[in-house]
């Protein structure tokens, strides 16, 4: 009979003993531990399996139709920390399952924390994103952008973290099956050229920022000028900040001082 490890290594999973112990340890008995063992080897994400995902060193929730955060997007976390300061309203537009939100109130404890704000118009997201970021105090907001937002938050937002899809629709398909599969397709998809969220929330941005605020969207290096040209034309000043550890690009963008 073949072992745990040998069953993922059969299905093409890299680094199967890591797997089996993190099987292992989500079971509750050894009938559960087949039936994580039979989703993992049909090709469902691990975190989808076990029903976390470490995000930073903090295990934040997601399940079945929820979009895994990447390791990539650390990068722009740690950007927005850097600007954030304790007491800071923060929002997660196109939150997922909030963990950038979370990443970010929980990087800046004690005194003050962080007033955050979490949005997504995907209510299976939000199921998760609720509970990721509960321990803060966050408020979650469901619908389009910035549609379900209170008025009380306009010209207030100091931190604004987004990590809105931007893979062209006719990418979609080169994706990891891991990802094309079992991931929501609204939560990938960014439209023919992949920045047609981009450019949505840049023109919304200024009602939103408070003055010198900032918005941190993660984009690729193909599609960072375009990215940059939206917020630009929106009346925010850019910059590009990229890290070849993480992979990763971010538009940094600010609101005039008042």
């Amino acid at each position: 009979m073949k072992s745990l490890v040998e069953h993922l290594r059969a299905a093409g999973c890299v680094f199967a003993e890591e797997e089996a112990d993190l099987l292992k340890a989500a079971a509750s008995d050894e009938r559960h531990l087949a039936e994580l063992l039979a989703r993992r080897v049909r090709g469902e994400p691990l975190e989808h399996v076990v029903g976390w995902a470490e995000f930073m060193g903090l295990r934040v929730e997601v399940g079945a139709g929820a979009f895994v955060p990447r390791r990539r997007t650390e990068f722009l976390v740690r950007e927005a920390v850097a600007l954030a300061r304790p007491g800071a309203v923060v929002l997660d537009l196109c939150c997922g399952v909030g963990a950038l939100g979370a990443l970010v109130a929980a990087s800046l404890p004690g005194a003050g924390g962080v007033e955050l704000h979490a949005a997504d118009v995907d209510p299976g997201a939000l199921a998760y994103a609720r509970r990721n970021v509960a321990p803060y105090g966050g408020a979650v907001w469901e619908g389009d952008l910035y549609d379900p937002l209170p008025e009380a938050l306009r010209s207030r937002v100091e931190v604004l973290v987004v990590n809105a899809p931007y893979v062209p629709t006719s990418e979609i398909a080169l994706l990891p099956p891991e990802a094309r599969d079992h991931e929501p397709l609204i939560s990938l998809d960014g439209g023919a050229d992949g920045l047609d969220l981009h450019r949505r929330i840049a023109a919304g941005a200024l009602a939103w920022l408070a003055p010198g605020g900032h918005l941190l969207i993660e984009t690729s290096a193909r599609q960072s000028p375009v990215t940059a040209s939206a917020l630009s034309a929106a009346g925010l000043g850019v910059r590009e900040v990229t890290s070849d550890e993480y992979d990763a690009t971010v538009i940094i963008a600010r609101a005039p001082a008042a």
